[in-house]
């Protein structure tokens, strides 16, 4: 069993930068964040797997603000937020695959096996 628990959130202005982090407990290839706005349903935001390397996959909403990381030593996953408008308003949860991911099932939600609890992301305008 995998535990994934981020941090990180907050109120910040449109424009202004935040750094999610999630740290996850056991051996995992690929975890991503994803999001969720009131009345909407959650979305890929970001993926990183790795093996023989670091792959990135982004939503088109946050290519060139958003950027995934990972500190192996660390079993860490990070999502640094630039230029943030107020569209970025949502809760985001990290998540984690048992094994590597390949570009389609990063995308896709339902083959993250492990969830965290989320952390809130406001941004006013």
């Amino acid at each position: 069993q995998v535990q994934v628990v981020e941090s990180g959130g907050g109120l910040v202005q449109a424009g202004g930068s935040l750094r999610l982090s999630c740290a996850a407990s056991g051996r995992t290839f690929a975890m991503g964040w994803f999001r969720q706005a009131p009345g909407k349903e959650r979305a890929f935001v970001a993926a990183i797997t790795w093996g023989h390397a670091d792959l990135t996959y982004y939503a088109d909403s946050v290519k060139g603000r958003f950027t995934i990381s990972r500190d192996s030593a660390k079993n860490m996953v990070y999502l640094q937020m630039n230029s943030l408008k107020p569209e970025d308003t949502a809760e985001y949860v990290c998540a984690a695959q048992a094994g590597a991911c390949s570009k389609a099932g990063c995308y896709d939600r339902r083959l993250y096996r492990y969830w965290g609890q989320g952390t809130q992301v406001t941004v006013s305008s």
